[in-house]
């Protein structure tokens, strides 16, 4: 690399409370400053994040002005291009797509700068907007690096066209010395929960592809035969379901075991998994979930559906169970299985916990960046920056 820090700007539409924008409060403040300046563009405003982020050292830059809706993004995009032109970084990176379009568009004034692009998710989103799909495969071609964070993102990548040497596997990482520390009856005393429950953990954003509902039906169907008392504590932002899944879950006559706890901060997750005996996770899509990881790193059995990245967290019968998806007999045979077994749970738990700490650390994932970046700046092919899990 050249003498000097060189400039990061990491683009992403907010920091609210979900797995990228976590993610990305996790590694950015760890990258080595002494090599890189990095700052942090929102392309659609603020979010609960920024404060934390500014507070851990990265400047958090808000590109839209303040006009009301679909006025917001033409204007974020006229601001970036103003930035691209004037003061054009090093290496621009790109997170979602929002982000990916206004700034990879935009960075086109700054022919020296170096993209590239993540991407944490399936591309189903692409099925309910092909103009979208197609903008994006453009803008492939000029970018210097794209990262997939799970062999199932990787292989839709490389079907849209991004070359393989340009492509790349950087999986997710946790901080995981913060899990597994929390004493577990202090956990539930704070939850309000007796040291005899059952306790089930989902930690997921309530949107429809998350599954709640599969969950709902699996509970509904074992409710009798679960060791009583048991309860699931079901923890994520409503995006819109909420209300519809709470008359759900009375209509099946389980309201009483479940807790809707709402979006947590990031410091509260290990203390909510600490409480826990089983970890899981029902949804209809995935890129990677950073919430099986967090299961496993919190020392618990995790059962995720089998979809995208979700199964290349967990190794079967190893450390978690991986069901089919939307089948919710399927789910509910496995968290029953696990629910009478104590000693297979604890086995489960201790595998996992070393699984997340050995493939899954924060500073491993930070490591990966750090080498991409390097490459990338030296116009080196960045393959070989990727880590792939096994």
């Amino acid at each position: 690399m050249a003498e000097g820090r060189k400039s990061l700007l990491v683009l992403v539409p907010n920091l609210v409370v979900g797995g990228t924008e976590r993610h990305l409060l996790a590694v950015l403040p760890r990258l080595d400053r002494e090599r890189f300046k990095v700052e942090l563009v929102t392309t659609r405003g603020p979010g609960q994040l920024d404060e934390a982020m500014r507070q851990a050292g990265i400047p958090v830059v808000k590109a839209p002005l303040p006009l009301p809706g679909r006025a917001a993004l033409p204007a974020a995009f006229g601001r970036l291009l103003l930035r691209f032109a004037r003061r054009p970084p090093d290496i621009a990176h790109f997170f979602l797509a929002e982000a990916y379009l206004t700034g990879a568009l935009a960075a086109r004034l700054a022919p020296r700068c170096r993209r590239i692009m993540s991407r944490r998710s399936l591309n189903r989103y692409q099925a309910k907007r092909p103009l979208l799909a197609r903008l994006e495969r453009r803008l492939h071609g000029s970018m210097h690096a794209v990262s997939g964070n799970s062999d199932a993102v990787m292989a839709e990548l490389a079907a849209e066209g991004v070359p393989a040497e340009r492509l790349l596997l950087i999986r997710n990482g946790i901080e995981t010395e913060r899990y597994g520390e929390v004493d577990r009856a202090e956990a539930r005393r704070r939850l309000g929960i007796g040291p005899d429950h059952l306790v089930l953990v989902m930690l997921a954003t309530l949107l429809p592809y998350k599954g709640h509902d599969i969950v709902l039906q699996a509970l509904s169907q074992i409710a009798e035969a679960l060791p009583a008392p048991w309860c699931l504590l079901a923890a994520g932002r409503d995006e819109g379901i909420g209300a519809g899944l709470r008359r759900q879950a009375e209509q099946l006559g389980i309201a009483g075991n479940i807790r809707w706890l709402g979006e947590l901060t990031p410091e509260a997750v290990p203390g909510l998994l600490a409480a826990g005996d089983i970890a899981l996770l029902a949804s209809r899509e995935e890129g990677f979930p950073n919430a099986a990881v967090e299961g496993m790193a919190a020392g618990l059995p995790v059962v995720v559906s089998d979809v995208g990245g979700a199964s290349e967290t967990v190794e079967a019968e190893r450390s978690g169970l991986v069901v089919p998806p939307e089948q919710p007999e399927a789910l509910a045979a496995a968290l029953l299985a696990l629910s009478r077994d104590p000693e297979r749970r604890a086995r489960m738990g201790a595998a996992g916990q070393a699984r997340a700490r050995a493939l899954f650390s924060v500073e491993r994932c930070v490591a990966d960046y750090e080498a991409l970046y390097e490459r990338v700046l030296r116009g080196e092919a960045p393959a070989a920056a990727g880590v792939s899990a096994t």
